[in-house]
């Protein structure tokens, strides 16, 4: 059997995610601008994008299992592309499979790293939204009794203690 069908999903793979990865890009410039209408849009799109990698994977997974079926090697588990690699024979489909691999990882951390930015850019917007409306608000009175309220006025102060005894 030829790898040649996982290939075909690893590329798809990284065309998706190539795919989040200018919208994590616009949604960093959403987030500058405030344009809470298109933030609101683009994540409804990133969720679509999701649910298709998510069948994508479930699709690579279920073929690297037959792949390993058909060599005759027992898995427990979904085996990941490295595991694959190390058990290819065909010189030119391990290449090609380790270079849609490679590709795909650095997708993966770009986007990673972006996401990551928006992340820190949302919360740095919410700590300036709660600092602003505290700001507006008015502050509650002191609900604490004071030494002139409890004794009317200028009264001397009297100690509780008997220094003389």
């Amino acid at each position: 059997m030829s790898v040649q069908p996982i290939i075909s999903i690893l590329e798809k793979l990284e065309k998706m995610h190539k795919s989040l990865l200018e919208h994590a890009y616009k949604k960093t410039e959403l987030v500058k601008n405030n344009d809470m209408e298109e933030l609101d849009k683009m994540l409804k799109v990133e969720q679509s994008h999701v649910a298709a990698i998510e069948q994508l994977e479930q699709l690579r997974q279920k073929k690297v299992v037959e792949f390993f079926q058909l060599k005759g090697i027992k898995v427990s588990s979904p085996p990941s592309v490295a595991e694959l690699l190390e058990v290819i024979e065909d010189e030119e489909e391990s290449q090609q499979l380790s270079d849609v691999r490679n590709r795909l990882l650095k997708v993966l951390d770009d986007l990673k790293k972006q996401n990551d930015l928006n992340q820190q850019l949302i919360y740095n917007s919410l700590q300036l939204v709660n600092v602003t409306l505290n700001m507006l608000r008015p502050q509650p009175e002191e609900i604490n009794y004071s030494e002139k309220t409890v004794r009317g006025g200028n009264a001397p102060r009297q100690s509780l203690f008997d220094s003389q005894a």
